[in-house]
């Protein structure tokens, strides 16, 4: 296995065009990112360079563009506002706490990679995922009214619409006009245009421009100095008494990180017809995410506009994701002072749109045809990501669908139990065994699992056979049962049990290995003699008309 997963040459004039390219979308973005986390626009710099880079270079999807994300910096943007509250008169304090969240964070991340747990976040139900996000994106459209309108950002959401009338009321005008004339630019800037010269970089310029020709003297604010050089690395900070907060925390980030980086994956394969490393790829993003946290830098995941453009631009190997990287690095390094003029309603309004990119419109426009349990999901993770917190959302979320899930597939098991005494019409039968059910007039039960069972499903069987009392013999055919859970196997005990405490015979057919070894370890077997352990339907079927031909009925 190779060092960087996917690295070639063959392509780099196209890996070079593109990480430039995606480095050009990121710098307004990651500028944004910055200030709506309350860390500064540095940090959203610092967040997208090491991110990006330890990303591209240790991760599992070759043209995948990483940094700052919305859904990680509404995540970054509560913890580093609850820590730094908790120390008013040091908020370095509360910084360094925060940073050391995100160095936890990757941790986290890293210890999902090598677990393999990269494969299961990947079957988080769409329902949920679409709920999530979309909420994701009503968080940041609301907590950038303030900033657009010319006020401070509020603390969150409810803090946001519990303000806005009174921010509607009063805007301040020069911030206004610089957020109407963003929202202009990054929603009605052509695509074709898009792709040469990306609507946020334009509407930085612009925004700037028009600040410093029209309102130079007014009330709008800007980024103000932005620090120059490199970053001096943090060690992490850690209170005991703060220390469960911090690990939950933590893993709100590595969660999110894991899921948002492994959707903008799908994507990246979509479009270049290949196959990521989920588990490696969480390897990179906690690499990266520790590495943001030790430079002060926002945590990160992969970032799928960035991502598309890099594609579309040509990049296809890692060396666009560090190239991007290092041209952040160079920006940081020499242009910081050009920088401090940006409108804070400038990158409101582009945050505006990123947002309701993020929302799934796509879903939305389908829940005509979209199933009402997965509508009624979507719209409950949705409601809890935007008035609770995401991690509850998510928990919520994957709970409902799996209960949903489990009561179809209950029902397609429950469906797929065939219990036969009178054998006319059943096609599932033999000649032979046709023939056999009819002699035992009635007295021989056949009970036939048509499929895996589980436990959501061992109830309902084991009510299924207390239905039939006017039968001697019971038949209970395993054989096209593949795998059975500890519930299951209890169930069929239960049933072996009843059976014979009412004096019946009881046969056991066709267990598969997994089957026999379950119901071996539970000693279900012991129950049923040895000559009432068939590998075939047939054999029991006569052994138990023989039985009960020697019997009085």
């Amino acid at each position: 296995m190779s060092i960087i997963h996917g690295l070639h040459f063959d392509n780099l004039r196209g890996d070079l065009y593109g990480g430039l390219t995606a480095a050009v979308v990121a710098l307004p973005l990651a500028l944004a990112f910055g200030v709506s986390s309350g860390a500064g626009p540095i940090a959203g710099l610092y967040g997208a360079i090491f991110v990006g880079l330890f990303a591209a270079v240790f991760g599992g999807t070759p043209a995948q563009i990483s940094g700052p994300t919305g859904p990680m910096t509404v995540v970054m943007a509560a913890i580093f506002t609850q820590y730094t509250a908790l120390y008013p008169n040091d908020p370095m304090m509360g910084a360094a706490l925060a940073f050391t969240v995100v160095v936890m964070g990757g941790a986290f991340q890293i210890a999902f990679g090598l677990l393999g747990i990269g494969r299961y976040i990947n079957l988080v139900p769409v329902p949920v995922i679409s709920g999530f996000m979309s909420g994701i994106g009503v968080i940041i459209i609301l907590l950038q009214i303030g900033p657009l309108l010319g006020h401070a950002a509020e603390a969150g959401p409810l803090a946001s619409l519990r303000a806005l009338p009174e921010i509607v009321a009063n805007p301040i005008t020069d911030a206004l006009i610089l957020g109407l004339i963003t929202l202009g630019i990054v929603y009605l800037t052509p695509k074709r245009l898009n792709r040469v010269l990306p609507a946020p970089l334009i509407a930085l310029i612009v925004g700037a421009t028009v600040l410093l020709v029209l309102f130079k003297d007014g009330d709008a604010t800007t980024l103000g100095n932005i620090p120059s050089g490199l970053p001096t690395p943090r060690l992490p900070t850690f209170e005991i008494a703060l220390l469960a907060d911090m690990v939950k925390s933590a893993l709100i980030l590595a969660v999110l990180g894991s899921i948002d980086s492994l959707l903008t994956s799908l994507v990246a394969d979509n479009m270049t017809r290949s196959h990521h490393d989920s588990d490696r790829e969480l390897i990179g993003q906690g690499i990266g995410n520790m590495a943001a946290g030790f430079f002060g830098g926002l945590p990160g995941a992969g970032a799928t506009m960035r991502t598309v453009v890099n594609i579309r631009a040509g990049g296809g190997t890692p060396i666009s994701g560090a190239l991007h990287a290092m041209v952040l690095l160079a920006i940081v390094l020499g242009a910081g002072v050009l920088a401090s003029h940006i409108p804070h309603a400038v990158l409101a309004g582009i945050l505006v749109k990123v947002g309701t990119d993020i929302i799934d419109w796509d879903y939305l426009k389908r829940l005509h045809h979209a199933p009402k349990v997965g509508v009624i999901i979507m719209f409950t993770v949705l409601s809890i990501t935007v008035f609770v917190d995401l991690i509850t959302a998510v928990a919520i979320g994957v709970i409902m669908a799996s209960l949903v899930f489990m009561k179809r597939m209950t029902d397609l098991q429950l469906a797929s139990i065939t219990a036969i005494t009178d054998p006319a019409g059943e096609e599932c039968l033999s000649d032979e065994e046709s023939r056999i059910m009819e002699a035992a007039r009635g007295r021989i039960l056949l009970f036939h699992l048509g499929g895996p069972m589980s436990f959501s499903s061992a109830k309902g069987m084991v009510r299924q056979l207390t239905g039939f009392d006017q039968y001697d013999a019971l038949v209970l055919d395993l054989s096209d049962v593949p795998v059975i859970d500890y519930t299951t196997s209890r169930a069929i005990e239960d049933m072996i049990f009843d059976a014979q405490g009412s004096d019946r015979h009881v046969f056991v057919v066709g267990a598969s290995e997994s089957v026999a070894a379950m119901l071996g370890k539970q000693r279900v077997l012991d129950q049923v003699i040895g000559e009432h352990r068939c590998a075939r339907r047939i054999d029991a079927l006569q052994r138990a008309l023989g039985l009960l031909k020697r019997e009085v009925p």
